[in-house]
């Protein structure tokens, strides 16, 4: 293998890689490099990362035709919105090819073998951020993680969130200085124009945390926040869960806490469950088994078109919203176990339970071993709903080794200006599939 250069090397960009990275040749190799998009002329430093080859941007020589100026004083330091500097359009494209070559390497499904649906593109491109994840930068400010690296770049103001949220992040760091020594990250959330956060600790809740949290509650009129210790249950202050409705379903109230998970783009949102309950496409007499439930986020709108579902999620405060939500909109036909989501498939096999259709909304690290609770609860169809490409190709190979046939995708531009995407697909149960 030849050695690296000591100086830069001038490469072409020829496309975007799955983590968002721009993707050239050199001397026959691929060479990853973070924040250049296709047809950039680059000068970049190239360094080894094991078996990889990284460049390190030094100098756009020529812009590539989708280039364009970034539109936040923070974006060469942070590492949120990596495609800020490409426009839209070209995101979506990427996004979407993306995931259909991520499946056909990764998975061995050909594009041609489901139905690929047009991409389901975000309201709003920027702005519209209703969640974030800061952390402490020990120097009494909040911050993002920078590009690629867990450095912590101060942020005041962010205009990738919503208006409610956009200057929070300034305005709360002094506020929290009290609980900046035992504060893990601080995590923000909106609904609309009320807005509540939590503080994940480092160890116990104090009197000092107490304190200092209900005054930032009080100083900034928000609606209340989470004090989340290490061990034990939360401390909640004044009224932390949002409420909004359920989509397809507004008269089912939809809770929303800062220390549980949301969708960070809830007009998106609205979206990518329309296409979920439509991919699954439940019969009025179909029992559906949903597993990630989290909030209920999918359940309610589930529930209008099926006889019952089930919810399976680990997080206890996912379920108690979503039992909440059950109970003050008056739905009777779900109910919810809360546990991880293996053993309860595991539990549920075990009991002799049969489901008709199943959606699955799984963390980043998709679902193992999926395809073989679905064969054993008798699954006729089932959607699954990822954040990772990668997982998906997985879970979705799984599927097929399993006697699933893909039938859909449907990606959706959940997060603009970033690399990351979600994506739904449905399978169906082949005829004589065992």
């Amino acid at each position: 293998m030849l050695p690296l250069p000591e100086l830069p090397v001038e490469l072409t960009i020829e496309r975007l890689g799955q983590l968002g990275e721009g993707v050239a040749s050199w001397q026959g190799r691929t060479v990853f490099i973070p924040g250049a998009f296709p047809g950039d002329t680059v000068r970049v430093h190239l360094e080894a990362q094991g078996r990889v080859l990284r460049g390190l941007l030094r100098q756009v020589v020529t812009p590539g035709p989708d280039r364009r100026a970034e539109p936040c004083v923070y974006s060469s330091e942070c590492g949120g919105c990596d495609w800020l500097g490409l426009a839209e359009p070209a995101q979506r494209t990427a996004k979407q090819e993306i995931v259909l070559s991520t499946l056909e390497h990764l998975g061995h499904l050909s594009r041609e073998s489901f139905t690929v649906r047009p991409l389901l593109v975000a309201p709003r491109d920027w702005g519209y951020r209703r969640r974030a994840v800061l952390h402490p930068t020990g120097k009494g400010t909040l911050g993002y993680f920078g590009r690629r690296s867990h450095e912590r770049i101060p942020v005041s103001a962010c205009g990738a969130l919503t208006p409610v949220l956009t200057g929070l992040p300034g305005k709360l760091a002094p506020l929290l200085k009290p609980l900046a020594k035992d504060t893990e990250e601080v995590l923000l959330l909106a609904e609309g124009d009320k807005a509540a956060f939590a503080v994940n600790l480092t160890g116990p809740v104090t009197a000092r945390h107490v304190e200092a949290a209900e005054g930032a509650v009080r100083a900034l009129r928000l609606e209340g926040a989470v004090l989340v210790p290490k061990e034990g249950s939360p401390r909640l202050l004044g009224k932390p869960a949002l409420r909004s409705f359920s989509p397809l379903r507004p008269e089912v109230p939809l809770y929303l806490r800062p220390d549980a998970f949301a969708q960070a783009h809830a007009e998106a949102n609205v979206g990518l469950v329309t296409a979920a309950v439509y991919e699954l496409g439940a019969r009025e007499t179909d029992s559906v088994l949903e597993l990630y439930s989290g909030n209920g986020n999918f359940t309610f709108p589930l529930a209008a078109v099926s006889a019952s579902v089930l919810g399976v999620e680990s997080s206890p405060v996912g379920v108690e919203l979503a039992q909440r939500s059950a109970r003050e909109g008056g739905v009777g036909n779900v109910r919810f176990i809360q546990g991880d989501a293996r053993k309860a498939c595991d539990g549920l096999v075990a009991e002799g339970r049969k489901f008709d259709v199943c959606l699955a909304d799984p963390p980043r690290a998709g679902a193992p071993g999926l395809a073989k609770w679905m064969t054993a609860l008798g699954v006729r169809r089932v959607v699954y709903v990822a954040c990772d490409p990668a997982s998906l190709a997985r879970d979705a190979a799984g599927l097929v080794e399993a006697g699933y046939k893909p039938v859909a995708l449907q990606v959706v531009d959940m997060f603009p200006q970033t690399h990351h995407v979600e994506a739904v697909m449905s399978f169906e149960r082949g005829p004589g599939a065992a």
